[in-house]
């Protein structure tokens, strides 16, 4: 298994309109492309509370190519991710990091 841990860095004030995205297109998106989510995270306090971090599971990195590269192809995805960010952008950038687990971590 390999965990991919992405934080969206959001313009000011545009969290609220991140999260909505996420909970009313994109974790649909996920879905039809069998994409797993772990979990979502806002900033409680650290450098900036602008952020959002989530997990995504996979079995191996061709996994992750195919289904995202599907997922970020799709024209009705790019379309309504332009749709949100039509008035103004909502990610500023964009970290991602795979991490693999330890052999005496919980999740494995």
């Amino acid at each position: 298994m390999i965990v991919e841990m992405r934080i969206y860095h959001c313009a000011p004030g545009r969290l609220p309109a991140l999260n909505d995205r996420f909970a009313n297109i994109t974790l649909g998106f996920f879905k039809k492309y069998g994409i797993e989510p772990i979990g979502f995270w806002t900033t409680l306090a650290g450098p900036s509370n602008h952020a959002l971090t989530y997990l995504l599971k996979w079995e191996s990195l061709a996994e992750r190519e195919t289904k995202w590269n599907a997922f970020q192809a799709d024209a009705e995805w790019i379309a309504k991710r332009a749709e949100t960010e039509a008035k103004q952008p909502i990610v500023e950038r964009i970290e991602n990091h795979f991490l693999s687990p330890t052999a005496y971590s919980a999740l494995r």
